[in-house]
């Protein structure tokens, strides 16, 4: 006879096969259930979950849920779905390799110059709440922001087909100013390491894309003024238990994720899940942008091999100059009608 048992996997459970044989829960004797896992703690008492960390192994997790997987909650993907959806992702990051390079076609390299290459990701989406994996609806506040954007840009985009006035054209992130936040946190081809460093009634967090620092202080001060607003917003952070939970606001809208408003709040909680990995998540609360607030996870592994390195953005980048300049330049031939813009 063949039974169900549950197993974990990402944010979820899911039904697996047991072997042949296998006792049930009435038959074999009573098990104490695992205890959570618990952190050393720091000299002065707080958890330490200081150290090297990175989201390599999250990169090519869709954001929401895929279409692959319509109809189904995170706690319904079994391992082998999964497993399959994995090699999928990989094998997609392989054949889009050589068209990286742009309209040259030279392509990015031989697919081991990524780092990102054979993630096992944890999970087979990051949205965790709404259950449906999907985003909230955006407020009709929001929608009209978006169109303001638009219409600045003459319908053109930030990284390729311009119109490339100034350099306010192109992102934070293209200017090497910055991912704001959570893009910091998010999985990129490369770059994708933290280091979380602890002092009494502080904690750190250095990014090394685009090579920021979060100080965080632990000491329940409230926020800074309204009026003062930063690309990474301000935060406050405090133990619950082991969790590190950081409240974040202060936003300029210029950074705030996915065109939120000012108004945004970010709730981060890293949780201690064993003595290589933190489970971690963002709640993102702004009623001028989501219907409701919502959640995304991943999984960030300790690694001291992995340490944070010199992110140099803007040592002889000359990007942003070639694409200012280059516009100017095809500005002066559609002038003299040598080029159809």
């Amino acid at each position: 006879m063949r039974m169900k048992v549950v197993a974990l996997i990402g944010a979820g459970a899911v039904a697996v096969a047991a072997p042949a044989g296998a006792q049930t829960a009435a038959a074999r004797p009573a098990q104490a259930a695992a205890k959570p896992y618990s952190p050393p703690k720091t000299p002065w008492g707080d958890p330490d979950i200081s150290g090297s960390y990175n989201n390599t192994q999250e990169s090519g997790t869709p954001f929401e849920r895929p279409a692959e997987f319509a109809g189904k909650r995170l706690e319904d993907v079994t391992p082998d779905e999964l497993a399959k959806a994995i090699a999928q992702r990989n094998q997609r990051k392989v054949e889009r390799a050589p068209t990286l390079g742009g309209e040259s076609g030279t392509g990015a390299g031989p697919i081991h110059w990524f780092e990102d290459y054979g993630a096992r990701n944890s999970r087979p989406w990051m949205v965790t709440d709404p259950a449906d994996g999907q985003l909230p609806n955006t407020t009709d506040e929001a929608r009209q922001r978006a169109a303001i954007v638009v219409a600045k840009r003459r319908g053109g985009d930030s990284y390729n087909t311009g119109p490339f006035d100034g350099p306010e054209d192109l992102t934070l992130y293209v200017r090497c100013i910055s991912r704001g936040m959570p893009g910091s946190m998010m999985p990129a081809i490369y770059g994708n390491s933290y280091r979380i460093v602890q002092g009494q009634g502080q904690v750190a967090i250095t990014y090394e894309m685009v090579h920021e620092t979060r100080v965080i202080p632990l000491d329940n001060h409230p926020h800074v003024s309204k009026a003062i607003q930063m690309d990474m917003g301000d935060a406050r952070g405090h133990f619950e238990g082991d969790t590190l939970v950081v409240e974040t606001t202060n936003f300029r809208e210029r950074s705030a994720f996915r065109g939120a408003s000012s108004r945004l709040k970010i709730t981060e909680r890293f949780k201690p899940t064993g003595p290589k990995t933190i489970e971690w998540s963002a709640t993102l609360d702004d009623p001028r942008t989501w219907e409701r607030p919502w959640t995304f996870a991943m999984t960030l592994t300790h690694d001291e091999a992995q340490p944070v390195y010199e992110y140099a953005c803007h040592e002889g980048n000359l990007g942003l100059y070639d694409i200012l300049s280059a516009a100017r330049a095809e500005e002066a031939a559609v002038a003299k009608g040598g080029v159809k813009k």
